[in-house]
């Protein structure tokens, strides 16, 4: 706090002694004022000011002495009545005395919290600092002048008499009033002065007022202060207002500072009943919809697992929503978000977890085992249940027993009764055929107990884990599904086809789950469903051959079937074996289709291979007639090593002879030097660019 002196009165009689000088002072305006309130003559004081005040803006100018005279005899008398507790003249006087507000806030501070800094300085008169009053509260002073006024005379003591602690509280509320008017005036002067250039002192000033409208429960006042421009320390406050319930203005504030984090846990208090305000509507859905529109990653995935408990739906679609943006996400926060919804709501961490394998195509195999295992719980638990156990053991005797042309995944699909428990083994059915990152070891092993109703589910994981033998034994004498087996041999390793997961799962709302039929190319984009896997024919022999010896196994129960697989395989399967592995007692027309197929196509192969014989054959022969037109035309020089200078000519000669006669050529001698060579190969081609034949 810095002070501030007003100049001396000035003297215009002088008497001077032997050893003296004395002045003639005349009464100044303020040492009148002094003296009055010294003798706590306050109203005298404050005629004086008036009278003053009408003479100074009386004038044309007011000089600026004048007007700090008057400010100070005002900021004088406003401190008076502040220690005398008469609250609505000091703020009175006060606001005349333009008094920094500052100050008068130090004295209340429940309202000014922690707004103020070790280093802050206020500007003030020396005077005026000289008599503010000691006590650093209101509620000091109150309880001084209640000590000066009325003890001993209230019993047992001013404390805790109840007339003095009803008057304490009046004056109390009174003095809170005072400041609130102050406070209020002074912004509105500050603004018809076109404003305050200290945003500090502005932010103080707004932000007790706001607490001092909370306080008196003036809503429309705090609500008028909020929706214009301010400059309001939130954490300020925002304790005032939770304390006062005015969680609707609360959350106007927390819009207009950004504080997304903020309004959404104070909406979840009032989701939980924590906190009450019939102003608010449906937090949850509010909660959801700033969500929704703010997009912030952190926020969705904190609040998203906290309202799976409160609404599930909407906050599993807020947190796939959340996590199907691909950009910037990661894996890990993935498997975060999935491990903290399985120890809050293990419903929804399954549902999520769907959404990771199935949507995003998660190909992590610790996501995929784990969806695999939730598959199964739901499966087991549903065969826990005595109808759905009585029905599933039905349909797979029914099938067995029955000669139906159609896979049992599509019968179990037809001709079941549309329900949960249903949809569960669909959806496992094809988890199990469509994945291929789960371990199949440790599935197999749960199903195992439970082989006579779950065939299909076992021999599509004895497929994953390579035992091909073992899969068509169960899907032909375990169920009797003779088109899975089939079909398996032809996808080479697969029992339930692309196609019929996709039709399947457009008819039940599976269509996630049929996605995993699809694989996936390296930039994320999925191959088309009607895209048939290509099997190598190696592959489809030996799946067909063994399938042939599952079905020998059956004995003569199963010769129809056998049958129909050589006739219907019988491009697969080479007749030599099939011979040796039939009994000598089937009878032969059995047969008839597969041996007179083969004998057609094996006569067919002999007399392809023949023709294409004599195809090449006849072209060979063209191909050395033109050649050997060509050789004599052009002749050739073989290049021959030299002996001796003297037989130089002799021995180049005769070797050309030699050759030449050898191939029929005119023996006219050709020299050349010796150094020299000529490309046999050049007459060749150049004939083959006239002729336009390919020599080779």
């Amino acid at each position: 706090m810095s002070n501030r002196n007003l100049n001396h009165p000035r003297s215009n009689v002088l008497v001077l002694g032997s050893d003296s000088i004395h002045s003639l002072l005349p009464a100044t305006l303020i040492s009148q004022a002094e003296a009055l309130l010294d003798a706590h003559r306050v109203q005298d004081a404050v005629e004086i000011a008036e009278q003053h005040r009408k003479k100074v803006y009386s004038k044309p100018t007011v000089a600026a002495e004048e007007a700090d005279e008057l400010r100070y005899i005002c900021q004088r008398i406003g401190f008076q009545c502040l220690k005398e507790t008469l609250f609505d003249d000091a703020g009175r006087h006060l606001f005349d005395g333009d008094v920094d507000p500052r100050t008068l806030i130090s004295y209340f501070p429940e309202f000014c919290g922690s707004l103020f800094n070790p280093e802050d300085a206020v500007d003030m008169f020396a005077g005026v600092a000289e008599h503010l009053p000691e006590e650093d509260s209101i509620d000091d002073i109150i309880a001084a002048n209640l000590v000066l006024n009325y003890s001993p005379h209230l019993s047992p003591n001013t404390r805790t008499a109840l007339p003095a602690v009803e008057l304490k509280d009046i004056l109390k509320l009174t003095a809170a009033d005072m400041l609130k008017q102050y406070l209020r005036k002074w912004r509105q002067k500050r603004k018809v002065m076109s404003g305050l250039k200290d945003d500090r002192i502005v932010a103080i000033v707004e932000t007790v007022l706001a607490r001092l409208y909370s306080h008196f429960r003036e809503k429309d006042e705090l609500q008028s202060l909020l929706d214009g421009p301010n400059q309001i320390v939130l954490s300020e406050l925002e304790p005032s207002l939770i304390e006062a319930g005015q969680f609707d203005l609360l959350f106007k504030l927390y819009r207009q500072r950004g504080e997304e984090a903020k309004l959404v846990e104070a909406l979840s208090r009032l989701a939980t009943g924590e906190w009450v305000d019939a102003d608010i509507d449906d937090p949850l859905s509010q909660m959801f919809a700033l969500l929704s529109e703010k997009r912030n990653r952190p926020l969705v995935q904190r609040w998203g697992i906290w309202l799976t408990n409160r609404d599930p739906e909407r906050a599993l679609k807020l947190l796939t929503s959340s996590t199907s943006n691909r950009r910037g996400a990661k894996a890990e926060d993935d498997q975060l978000v999935l491990k903290q919804l399985q120890e809050t709501n293990p419903a929804a961490a399954s549902q999520f977890l769907e959404h990771l394998v199935l949507s995003k195509r998660n190909n992590s195999a610790s996501l995929h085992m784990q969806l695999a295992q939730t598959c199964i719980d739901q499966l087991l638990s549903c065969l826990s249940e005595e109808p759905i156990s009585k029905l599933w053991r039905a349909k797979a005797a029914s099938y067995g027993s029955g000669r139906s042309e159609s896979p049992y995944f599509s019968y179990f699909a037809s001709t079941t009764p549309d329900s949960a428990s249903k949809h569960v083994r669909l959806k496992t059915m094809m988890f199990l055929q469509g994945s291929s990152l789960y371990d199949p070891h440790v599935i197999r092993e749960r199903l195992k107990p439970h082989e006579n109703v779950f065939a299909l589910e076992l021999a599509i994981v004895e497929g994953r884990c390579g035992n091909d033998r073992t899969a068509l034994t169960t899907l032909v004498h375990g169920l009797r599904d003779f088109v899975s087996a089939e079909a398996y041999c032809t996808l080479g390793g697969e029992i339930i086809p692309a196609k019929v997961a996709h039709s399947f799962g457009e008819r039940f709302n599976l269509q996630p789950w049929a996605t995993l039929f699809v694989p996936v190319a390296h930039a994320g984009v999925a191959v088309n469903m009607k895209r048939t896997r290509t099997v190598e024919e190696s592959r489809k022999r030996e799946l067909t051959r063994t399938l042939l010896e599952v079905y020998m196994e059956g004995g003569e129960a199963m010769a129809r079937q056998t049958a129909q697989l050589i006739n219907s395989q019988s491009m697969n399967l080479e007749i030599v074996d099939i011979i040796s592995l039939l009994p000598s007692e089937w009878p032969l027309h059995l047969l008839q289709d597969f041996l007179s197929r083969s004998f057609r196509r094996t006569l067919h192969a002999r007399h392809e291979g023949q023709l294409v014989k004599a195809i090449s054959a006849s072209q060979n022969l063209e191909v050395a007639e033109r050649t050997w037109l060509v050789l004599r035309e052009q002749g050739s020089i073989v290049e021959e090593e030299l002996q001796d200078d003297e037989d130089d000519g002799l021995g180049m000669e005769k070797a050309i002879d030699e050759k030449t006669m050898g191939l029929g050529l005119d023996p006219t001698p050709v020299v050349a030097e010796v150094s020299s060579s000529v490309d046999e190969k050049v007459g060749l081609r150049r004939y083959d660019d006239e002729v336009g034949s390919d020599l080779r």
